[in-house]
Protein backbone atom coordinates (compact mmCIF):
# COMPACT_ATOMS: atom_id res chain seq x y z
CA UNK A 1 0.00 0.00 0.00
CA UNK A 2 1.36 3.54 -0.82
CA UNK A 3 2.81 5.38 2.24
CA UNK A 4 0.59 7.24 4.17
CA UNK A 5 0.50 10.62 5.52
CA UNK A 6 -1.10 12.37 8.45
CA UNK A 7 -1.72 15.77 6.53
CA UNK A 8 -0.84 17.58 3.48
CA UNK A 9 3.01 17.76 2.64
CA UNK A 10 4.57 19.88 -0.87
CA UNK A 11 5.59 17.71 -3.09
CA UNK A 12 9.64 16.03 -2.32
CA UNK A 13 10.64 14.06 -5.18
CA UNK A 14 9.03 12.49 -8.26
CA UNK A 15 6.15 10.65 -6.86
CA UNK A 16 2.20 11.96 -7.24
CA UNK A 17 0.14 12.65 -3.92
CA UNK A 18 -3.32 12.03 -3.44
CA UNK A 19 -5.35 14.61 -1.01
CA UNK A 20 -8.54 13.43 0.27
CA UNK A 21 -10.63 16.69 0.89
CA UNK A 22 -14.49 15.24 1.21
CA UNK A 23 -16.76 12.28 0.78
CA UNK A 24 -14.42 10.45 3.16
CA UNK A 25 -15.95 8.10 5.39
CA UNK A 26 -19.09 10.10 4.59
CA UNK A 27 -21.36 10.70 1.41
CA UNK A 28 -21.30 14.35 0.04
CA UNK A 29 -18.25 16.66 -0.55
CA UNK A 30 -16.21 15.19 -3.00
CA UNK A 31 -13.34 16.71 -3.43
CA UNK A 32 -9.62 15.23 -3.68
CA UNK A 33 -6.40 17.09 -5.07
CA UNK A 34 -3.62 15.21 -7.06
CA UNK A 35 0.01 17.12 -7.27
CA UNK A 36 1.90 15.25 -9.57
CA UNK A 37 5.37 17.63 -8.81
CA UNK A 38 4.73 19.44 -11.88
CA UNK A 39 0.98 19.74 -11.80
CA UNK A 40 -1.80 20.56 -9.55
CA UNK A 41 -5.76 19.35 -10.04
CA UNK A 42 -8.64 19.14 -7.89
CA UNK A 43 -10.85 16.53 -8.50
CA UNK A 44 -14.42 17.70 -7.85
CA UNK A 45 -15.57 20.26 -5.76
CA UNK A 46 -18.69 19.42 -4.10
CA UNK A 47 -20.79 20.65 -1.01
CA UNK A 48 -21.49 19.42 2.17
CA UNK A 49 -24.77 17.85 2.80
CA UNK A 50 -24.83 15.74 5.94
CA UNK A 51 -25.67 18.36 8.99
CA UNK A 52 -22.65 17.44 10.87
CA UNK A 53 -20.29 18.35 7.89
CA UNK A 54 -22.25 21.70 6.93
CA UNK A 55 -19.63 23.45 8.58
CA UNK A 56 -17.06 22.46 6.15
CA UNK A 57 -18.56 24.57 3.72
CA UNK A 58 -17.97 27.87 4.92
CA UNK A 59 -14.08 26.92 5.36
CA UNK A 60 -11.31 28.33 3.35
CA UNK A 61 -9.84 26.30 0.82
CA UNK A 62 -7.47 23.60 1.96
CA UNK A 63 -5.20 23.57 -0.71
CA UNK A 64 -3.55 27.06 -2.44
CA UNK A 65 -6.15 27.96 -4.64
CA UNK A 66 -3.30 30.08 -7.31
CA UNK A 67 -0.96 26.93 -7.51
CA UNK A 68 -3.70 24.65 -9.22
CA UNK A 69 -3.56 23.92 -13.04
CA UNK A 70 -7.09 22.93 -13.35
CA UNK A 71 -10.58 21.38 -11.51
CA UNK A 72 -11.62 18.57 -13.43
CA UNK A 73 -15.42 17.54 -12.91
CA UNK A 74 -16.76 13.62 -12.67
CA UNK A 75 -20.17 15.10 -12.99
CA UNK A 76 -22.06 18.10 -12.33
CA UNK A 77 -24.47 16.78 -8.81
CA UNK A 78 -24.16 19.46 -6.37
CA UNK A 79 -22.29 17.56 -4.08
CA UNK A 80 -19.65 17.05 -6.35
CA UNK A 81 -19.61 20.70 -8.17
CA UNK A 82 -21.47 22.88 -5.88
CA UNK A 83 -18.18 24.58 -3.68
CA UNK A 84 -16.77 26.04 -6.71
CA UNK A 85 -18.54 29.34 -6.89
CA UNK A 86 -17.23 29.91 -3.36
CA UNK A 87 -13.44 28.64 -4.47
CA UNK A 88 -13.67 31.38 -7.62
CA UNK A 89 -14.90 33.89 -4.77
CA UNK A 90 -11.20 32.64 -2.68
CA UNK A 91 -9.73 33.14 -6.34
CA UNK A 92 -9.49 30.13 -7.90
CA UNK A 93 -8.63 30.94 -11.91
CA UNK A 94 -7.54 27.64 -13.41
CA UNK A 95 -9.67 26.44 -15.95
CA UNK A 96 -12.92 23.58 -15.21
CA UNK A 97 -12.99 20.96 -17.52
CA UNK A 98 -16.23 18.43 -17.70
CA UNK A 99 -17.76 16.86 -20.07
CA UNK A 100 -19.89 18.75 -22.63
CA UNK A 101 -23.16 17.99 -21.21
CA UNK A 102 -21.55 18.65 -18.04
CA UNK A 103 -20.57 21.63 -19.08
CA UNK A 104 -23.91 22.88 -19.77
CA UNK A 105 -25.46 20.88 -16.90
CA UNK A 106 -23.02 22.88 -14.56
CA UNK A 107 -24.52 26.17 -14.84
CA UNK A 108 -27.79 25.06 -14.54
CA UNK A 109 -27.11 23.40 -11.49
CA UNK A 110 -25.59 26.21 -9.77
CA UNK A 111 -27.42 28.77 -10.54
CA UNK A 112 -30.49 26.80 -8.63
CA UNK A 113 -28.37 26.58 -6.45
CA UNK A 114 -27.62 30.03 -5.72
CA UNK A 115 -31.16 30.96 -6.22
CA UNK A 116 -31.77 28.57 -3.09
CA UNK A 117 -28.97 29.96 -1.09
CA UNK A 118 -30.48 33.17 -1.43
CA UNK A 119 -33.65 32.29 -0.79
CA UNK A 120 -32.84 30.61 2.25
CA UNK A 121 -30.80 33.14 4.06
CA UNK A 122 -33.54 35.53 3.41
CA UNK A 123 -36.22 33.37 4.90
CA UNK A 124 -33.64 32.55 7.93
CA UNK A 125 -32.89 36.35 8.54
CA UNK A 126 -36.62 36.95 8.89
CA UNK A 127 -37.15 33.50 10.94
CA UNK A 128 -33.85 34.84 13.35
CA UNK A 129 -35.03 38.33 13.78
CA UNK A 130 -38.64 37.20 14.52
CA UNK A 131 -36.89 34.76 17.18
CA UNK A 132 -34.12 36.85 18.24
CA UNK A 133 -31.41 34.49 18.16
CA UNK A 134 -28.60 33.64 15.68
CA UNK A 135 -26.66 30.90 14.12
CA UNK A 136 -22.99 29.57 14.03
CA UNK A 137 -22.52 31.54 10.30
CA UNK A 138 -23.48 34.79 9.41
CA UNK A 139 -27.06 34.43 7.82
CA UNK A 140 -25.50 35.31 3.87
CA UNK A 141 -25.84 33.13 0.82
CA UNK A 142 -22.71 29.99 0.46
CA UNK A 143 -22.74 31.91 -3.08
CA UNK A 144 -24.59 33.73 -5.02
CA UNK A 145 -25.88 33.99 -8.89
CA UNK A 146 -22.84 36.24 -9.00
CA UNK A 147 -20.31 34.29 -8.10
CA UNK A 148 -21.57 32.10 -10.74
CA UNK A 149 -21.34 34.52 -13.39
CA UNK A 150 -17.71 34.81 -12.68
CA UNK A 151 -17.22 30.85 -12.41
CA UNK A 152 -18.27 29.97 -16.11
CA UNK A 153 -16.03 31.87 -18.13
CA UNK A 154 -13.49 29.01 -16.57
CA UNK A 155 -15.78 25.94 -17.87
CA UNK A 156 -14.02 23.77 -20.82
CA UNK A 157 -16.76 21.07 -22.26
CA UNK A 158 -14.54 17.97 -23.66
CA UNK A 159 -16.36 15.18 -25.65
CA UNK A 160 -15.87 11.71 -24.07
CA UNK A 161 -13.08 9.57 -25.31
CA UNK A 162 -10.86 13.24 -26.42
CA UNK A 163 -7.76 13.32 -24.70
CA UNK A 164 -7.00 16.54 -23.25
CA UNK A 165 -3.30 18.24 -21.21
CA UNK A 166 -3.51 19.66 -18.06
CA UNK A 167 0.08 20.25 -17.37
CA UNK A 168 3.73 19.16 -18.18
CA UNK A 169 3.29 15.23 -16.94
CA UNK A 170 -0.37 14.93 -16.58
CA UNK A 171 -3.31 14.32 -18.96
CA UNK A 172 -6.96 12.98 -18.85
CA UNK A 173 -9.86 11.35 -20.85
CA UNK A 174 -13.20 10.96 -19.53
CA UNK A 175 -15.25 8.10 -20.35
CA UNK A 176 -19.24 6.78 -19.76
CA UNK A 177 -19.86 6.68 -15.91
CA UNK A 178 -23.80 6.10 -16.86
CA UNK A 179 -24.39 7.79 -13.33
CA UNK A 180 -26.05 11.01 -14.95
CA UNK A 181 -26.26 13.18 -18.05
CA UNK A 182 -22.70 13.85 -18.67
CA UNK A 183 -21.04 12.37 -15.97
CA UNK A 184 -18.15 10.54 -15.98
CA UNK A 185 -15.22 8.22 -14.90
CA UNK A 186 -11.72 10.69 -15.38
CA UNK A 187 -8.69 8.53 -16.17
CA UNK A 188 -5.51 10.20 -15.60
CA UNK A 189 -2.00 9.72 -17.04
CA UNK A 190 0.92 10.82 -15.16
CA UNK A 191 4.52 10.44 -16.99
CA UNK A 192 7.19 9.24 -15.23
CA UNK A 193 10.94 8.41 -16.14
CA UNK A 194 9.94 4.93 -15.73
CA UNK A 195 7.13 4.82 -17.48
CA UNK A 196 3.11 6.08 -17.56
CA UNK A 197 0.81 5.18 -14.25
CA UNK A 198 -2.52 5.48 -14.80
CA UNK A 199 -4.46 7.40 -12.03
CA UNK A 200 -8.69 6.73 -11.99
CA UNK A 201 -11.30 8.66 -10.48
CA UNK A 202 -14.59 6.56 -10.87
CA UNK A 203 -16.72 9.43 -10.39
CA UNK A 204 -20.32 8.33 -9.21
CA UNK A 205 -21.03 4.51 -10.89
CA UNK A 206 -24.44 4.00 -12.70
CA UNK A 207 -26.25 0.78 -12.47
CA UNK A 208 -25.82 -1.30 -15.83
CA UNK A 209 -29.23 -1.48 -18.09
CA UNK A 210 -30.46 1.77 -16.75
CA UNK A 211 -32.99 3.37 -19.38
CA UNK A 212 -32.19 6.87 -21.01
CA UNK A 213 -28.10 6.47 -20.59
CA UNK A 214 -25.22 4.33 -21.90
CA UNK A 215 -23.50 1.58 -19.58
CA UNK A 216 -20.55 2.29 -17.26
CA UNK A 217 -17.24 2.03 -18.89
CA UNK A 218 -14.95 -0.68 -18.30
CA UNK A 219 -11.31 0.28 -18.19
CA UNK A 220 -8.82 -2.51 -18.18
CA UNK A 221 -5.93 -0.96 -16.95
CA UNK A 222 -5.12 1.31 -14.06
CA UNK A 223 -2.36 1.72 -11.07
CA UNK A 224 -4.51 3.45 -8.67
CA UNK A 225 -8.35 3.80 -8.36
CA UNK A 226 -10.02 6.10 -6.57
CA UNK A 227 -14.14 4.32 -6.15
CA UNK A 228 -17.63 5.64 -4.58
CA UNK A 229 -18.88 2.37 -2.47
CA UNK A 230 -22.45 4.53 -1.83
CA UNK A 231 -23.90 1.13 -1.74
CA UNK A 232 -21.15 -0.86 -0.87
CA UNK A 233 -22.63 -2.55 1.19
CA UNK A 234 -25.73 -3.74 0.12
CA UNK A 235 -27.32 -5.18 -3.15
CA UNK A 236 -30.43 -3.02 -5.14
CA UNK A 237 -34.25 -4.38 -5.50
CA UNK A 238 -34.36 -5.72 -9.33
CA UNK A 239 -34.96 -3.44 -11.62
CA UNK A 240 -37.52 -4.94 -13.39
CA UNK A 241 -39.89 -4.67 -10.19
CA UNK A 242 -39.57 -0.80 -10.16
CA UNK A 243 -42.36 0.17 -12.29
CA UNK A 244 -44.26 -2.68 -10.15
CA UNK A 245 -43.53 -0.90 -6.78
CA UNK A 246 -44.03 2.70 -8.67
CA UNK A 247 -47.44 1.57 -9.68
CA UNK A 248 -48.41 0.00 -6.39
CA UNK A 249 -47.32 3.01 -4.11
CA UNK A 250 -49.54 5.66 -6.25
CA UNK A 251 -52.31 3.00 -6.95
CA UNK A 252 -52.57 2.59 -3.00
CA UNK A 253 -51.99 6.12 -2.04
CA UNK A 254 -54.97 7.87 -4.65
CA UNK A 255 -57.07 5.00 -3.47
CA UNK A 256 -57.32 6.65 -0.32
CA UNK A 257 -57.39 10.15 -1.60
CA UNK A 258 -54.02 10.91 -0.92
CA UNK A 259 -50.80 12.82 -2.71
CA UNK A 260 -47.49 10.92 -3.46
CA UNK A 261 -45.23 13.60 -2.21
CA UNK A 262 -41.68 12.21 -4.10
CA UNK A 263 -38.40 14.02 -3.10
CA UNK A 264 -36.97 14.41 -6.60
CA UNK A 265 -33.02 14.74 -7.73
CA UNK A 266 -33.30 17.43 -10.49
CA UNK A 267 -30.78 15.67 -12.94
CA UNK A 268 -31.26 11.97 -13.88
CA UNK A 269 -33.84 10.50 -11.17
CA UNK A 270 -36.56 13.16 -12.61
CA UNK A 271 -36.06 11.88 -16.18
CA UNK A 272 -36.15 8.84 -14.82
CA UNK A 273 -39.60 8.63 -13.19
CA UNK A 274 -40.77 10.31 -15.87
CA UNK A 275 -39.61 7.33 -17.87
CA UNK A 276 -41.26 5.17 -15.96
CA UNK A 277 -44.74 6.94 -15.32
CA UNK A 278 -44.80 7.64 -19.23
CA UNK A 279 -44.78 3.83 -19.45
CA UNK A 280 -47.02 3.39 -16.67
CA UNK A 281 -49.57 5.37 -18.10
CA UNK A 282 -49.48 4.00 -21.78
CA UNK A 283 -50.17 0.58 -19.77
CA UNK A 284 -52.99 2.05 -18.04
CA UNK A 285 -51.26 0.37 -14.79
CA UNK A 286 -51.89 3.87 -12.88
CA UNK A 287 -55.12 6.54 -12.73
CA UNK A 288 -54.56 9.83 -14.57
CA UNK A 289 -53.69 11.63 -12.26
CA UNK A 290 -52.15 15.16 -12.02
CA UNK A 291 -48.25 14.75 -12.11
CA UNK A 292 -46.17 17.75 -10.87
CA UNK A 293 -42.65 18.23 -12.19
CA UNK A 294 -41.98 21.36 -9.08
CA UNK A 295 -38.73 21.90 -9.82
CA UNK A 296 -37.49 24.84 -12.72
CA UNK A 297 -34.20 22.99 -12.74
CA UNK A 298 -35.44 19.54 -13.29
CA UNK A 299 -37.45 20.99 -16.37
CA UNK A 300 -34.23 22.79 -17.55
CA UNK A 301 -32.42 19.82 -17.13
CA UNK A 302 -35.33 18.10 -19.03
CA UNK A 303 -34.52 20.41 -21.97
CA UNK A 304 -30.76 19.85 -21.61
CA UNK A 305 -31.37 15.81 -22.25
CA UNK A 306 -33.02 16.70 -26.11
CA UNK A 307 -29.61 18.55 -26.39
CA UNK A 308 -27.31 15.85 -25.70
CA UNK A 309 -29.15 13.15 -27.39
CA UNK A 310 -25.24 11.67 -27.90
CA UNK A 311 -25.48 10.25 -24.35
CA UNK A 312 -28.69 8.33 -25.08
CA UNK A 313 -27.94 4.33 -25.32
CA UNK A 314 -29.72 2.87 -28.07
CA UNK A 315 -33.50 1.58 -26.61
CA UNK A 316 -33.66 5.65 -25.91
CA UNK A 317 -32.23 5.88 -29.52
CA UNK A 318 -34.39 3.66 -30.84
CA UNK A 319 -37.58 5.43 -29.15
CA UNK A 320 -36.55 8.46 -30.89
CA UNK A 321 -35.98 7.37 -33.82
CA UNK A 322 -39.74 6.12 -34.17
CA UNK A 323 -40.92 9.78 -33.15
CA UNK A 324 -41.94 9.18 -29.63
CA UNK A 325 -41.29 11.25 -26.50
CA UNK A 326 -39.59 9.48 -23.37
CA UNK A 327 -39.74 11.92 -20.80
CA UNK A 328 -43.60 13.11 -21.53
CA UNK A 329 -47.05 12.55 -21.28
CA UNK A 330 -50.57 14.42 -21.06
CA UNK A 331 -50.80 14.07 -17.30
CA UNK A 332 -47.77 16.16 -16.49
CA UNK A 333 -47.84 18.97 -15.27
CA UNK A 334 -44.26 21.64 -15.89
CA UNK A 335 -44.28 24.22 -12.57
CA UNK A 336 -42.20 26.76 -13.07
CA UNK A 337 -42.83 30.05 -10.61
CA UNK A 338 -43.43 30.10 -6.97
CA UNK A 339 -47.17 30.54 -7.23
CA UNK A 340 -47.67 27.32 -9.23
CA UNK A 341 -46.10 25.70 -6.81
CA UNK A 342 -48.39 27.50 -4.14
CA UNK A 343 -51.48 26.52 -6.09
CA UNK A 344 -50.35 22.60 -6.04
CA UNK A 345 -51.15 22.49 -2.30
CA UNK A 346 -54.67 24.36 -2.88
CA UNK A 347 -55.72 21.73 -5.23
CA UNK A 348 -58.48 18.82 -3.78
CA UNK A 349 -57.46 16.05 -6.19
CA UNK A 350 -54.94 13.37 -5.32
CA UNK A 351 -51.42 13.95 -7.36
CA UNK A 352 -48.06 13.11 -7.59
CA UNK A 353 -46.11 15.85 -6.63
CA UNK A 354 -42.53 16.00 -7.67
CA UNK A 355 -40.36 18.19 -6.10
CA UNK A 356 -36.76 18.91 -5.22
CA UNK A 357 -33.89 18.33 -3.59
CA UNK A 358 -33.76 14.68 -3.29
CA UNK A 359 -32.71 14.89 0.30
CA UNK A 360 -35.41 17.76 1.37
CA UNK A 361 -32.34 19.65 2.41
CA UNK A 362 -33.75 23.02 0.54
CA UNK A 363 -35.86 23.91 -2.04
CA UNK A 364 -39.63 23.20 -2.61
CA UNK A 365 -39.77 19.74 -1.57
CA UNK A 366 -39.96 20.91 2.26
CA UNK A 367 -42.96 23.31 1.59
CA UNK A 368 -44.61 20.23 0.07
CA UNK A 369 -44.12 18.17 3.29
CA UNK A 370 -45.37 20.83 5.23
CA UNK A 371 -49.16 20.25 4.15
CA UNK A 372 -48.49 16.46 2.97
CA UNK A 373 -46.04 14.78 6.09
CA UNK A 374 -49.08 15.09 8.93
CA UNK A 375 -51.63 13.68 6.60
CA UNK A 376 -52.29 9.66 6.73
CA UNK A 377 -53.75 9.19 3.33
CA UNK A 378 -50.82 10.48 1.61
CA UNK A 379 -47.28 8.89 1.17
CA UNK A 380 -43.39 10.53 0.93
CA UNK A 381 -41.72 8.01 -1.29
CA UNK A 382 -37.67 8.46 -1.57
CA UNK A 383 -36.55 6.80 -4.99
CA UNK A 384 -32.83 7.69 -4.21
CA UNK A 385 -30.06 7.08 -1.40
CA UNK A 386 -30.55 9.49 1.65
CA UNK A 387 -27.48 10.78 3.34
CA UNK A 388 -27.38 10.47 7.20
CA UNK A 389 -28.19 13.69 8.70
CA UNK A 390 -30.52 15.17 5.84
CA UNK A 391 -34.30 15.46 6.55
CA UNK A 392 -34.88 12.97 4.00
CA UNK A 393 -33.06 10.32 6.16
CA UNK A 394 -34.88 11.48 9.37
CA UNK A 395 -37.97 10.70 7.79
CA UNK A 396 -36.95 7.43 6.00
CA UNK A 397 -35.63 6.41 9.27
CA UNK A 398 -38.91 6.68 10.91
CA UNK A 399 -38.63 9.54 13.02
CA UNK A 400 -41.92 10.21 14.61
CA UNK A 401 -41.04 14.24 14.11
CA UNK A 402 -38.89 16.16 11.65
CA UNK A 403 -38.43 19.96 12.07
CA UNK A 404 -39.23 21.94 9.13
CA UNK A 405 -38.40 25.66 8.45
CA UNK A 406 -37.72 25.73 12.10
CA UNK A 407 -41.18 23.92 13.54
CA UNK A 408 -41.61 20.12 14.29
CA UNK A 409 -43.87 18.25 12.34
CA UNK A 410 -45.56 15.19 13.08
CA UNK A 411 -45.07 12.32 10.66
CA UNK A 412 -48.24 11.03 9.70
CA UNK A 413 -48.01 10.39 5.89
CA UNK A 414 -47.10 6.66 4.84
CA UNK A 415 -43.31 6.89 4.05
CA UNK A 416 -42.05 4.49 1.60
CA UNK A 417 -38.45 3.53 -0.84
CA UNK A 418 -38.00 2.46 -3.99
CA UNK A 419 -34.17 1.24 -4.29
CA UNK A 420 -34.25 0.17 -7.58
CA UNK A 421 -34.18 3.48 -9.00
CA UNK A 422 -31.04 4.27 -7.66
CA UNK A 423 -28.80 5.99 -9.97
CA UNK A 424 -25.58 4.37 -8.10
CA UNK A 425 -24.37 1.24 -8.36
CA UNK A 426 -24.35 -1.26 -6.09
CA UNK A 427 -21.94 -3.86 -4.83
CA UNK A 428 -22.07 -6.45 -7.15
CA UNK A 429 -22.24 -3.61 -10.08
CA UNK A 430 -19.15 -2.04 -8.39
CA UNK A 431 -17.26 -5.60 -8.22
CA UNK A 432 -18.34 -5.79 -11.80
CA UNK A 433 -16.27 -2.85 -12.34
CA UNK A 434 -13.50 -3.29 -10.76
CA UNK A 435 -13.22 -7.05 -12.10
CA UNK A 436 -12.44 -5.91 -15.78
CA UNK A 437 -8.95 -4.90 -14.64
CA UNK A 438 -6.78 -6.49 -15.93
CA UNK A 439 -4.21 -6.70 -12.79
CA UNK A 440 -5.06 -5.14 -9.65
CA UNK A 441 -3.97 -1.97 -9.14
CA UNK A 442 -1.07 -1.04 -6.38
CA UNK A 443 -3.81 1.07 -4.30
CA UNK A 444 -7.87 0.98 -4.20
CA UNK A 445 -9.14 4.24 -2.19
CA UNK A 446 -12.74 3.54 -1.16
CA UNK A 447 -14.86 7.33 -1.14
CA UNK A 448 -18.26 8.56 -1.17
CA UNK A 449 -20.09 6.11 0.85
CA UNK A 450 -20.98 5.71 4.81
CA UNK A 451 -17.92 4.45 6.89
CA UNK A 452 -19.95 1.18 7.49
CA UNK A 453 -20.96 1.09 3.23
CA UNK A 454 -17.08 1.93 2.75
CA UNK A 455 -15.11 -0.71 5.05
CA UNK A 456 -17.72 -3.42 4.30
CA UNK A 457 -16.75 -3.25 0.88
CA UNK A 458 -13.13 -2.67 1.52
CA UNK A 459 -13.59 -5.86 3.43
CA UNK A 460 -14.93 -7.55 0.65
CA UNK A 461 -12.14 -6.55 -2.10
CA UNK A 462 -9.53 -7.88 0.20
CA UNK A 463 -11.12 -11.64 1.02
CA UNK A 464 -12.09 -11.66 -2.94
CA UNK A 465 -8.65 -10.39 -4.48
CA UNK A 466 -6.56 -10.02 -1.93
CA UNK A 467 -6.13 -6.13 -2.89
CA UNK A 468 -4.55 -3.18 -0.87
CA UNK A 469 -7.69 -1.13 -0.23
CA UNK A 470 -7.73 2.03 1.66
CA UNK A 471 -10.81 3.64 3.06
CA UNK A 472 -9.34 7.14 3.84
CA UNK A 473 -9.75 9.66 6.66
CA UNK A 474 -10.79 13.48 5.83
CA UNK A 475 -7.58 15.01 4.58
CA UNK A 476 -5.35 11.90 4.63
CA UNK A 477 -2.57 12.28 2.14
CA UNK A 478 -1.36 9.40 0.58
CA UNK A 479 2.20 9.25 -1.77
CA UNK A 480 1.74 7.35 -5.42
CA UNK A 481 5.24 6.15 -5.66
CA UNK A 482 5.01 4.17 -8.21
CA UNK A 483 6.98 1.48 -6.69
Amino acid sequence: MPQINACFVPMQDDGARLQFLGANRQVTGSRHYLDTGRCRVLVDCGQFQERPYLDRNWEPSPVPLESLDAVVLTHAHIDHCGLLPRLVRQGLRAPIYATEASAELVEIVLRDSAHIHEEDAAFKQKRHRKEGRTGPHPVVPLFTNDDVDRLMPLVRGVPYGRRFRLGQDLEAVFHDAGHILGSAIVEFSVRRPAGTDHVVFSGDLGQWDRPILRDPTLLEEADYVIMESTYGDREHTSREDVESQLAAAIVRTVGRGGNVVIPTFAIERAQELMYHLSRLFEQHRIPRVPVYLDSPMAIAVTRLFDRHRECYDEITQEIVNRGRQPLGFPSLRLVRTPEESKAINDSKMPAVIMATSGMCTAGRIKHHLVHNVGRPECMVLFTGFQVRGTLGRQILDGNPEVRIHGRMHRVRAEVAEIQGLSGHADRPALLRWLSALRRPPRGLFLVHGEESSSLALADQVRRQWNWNVLVPHYQQVVALNGT
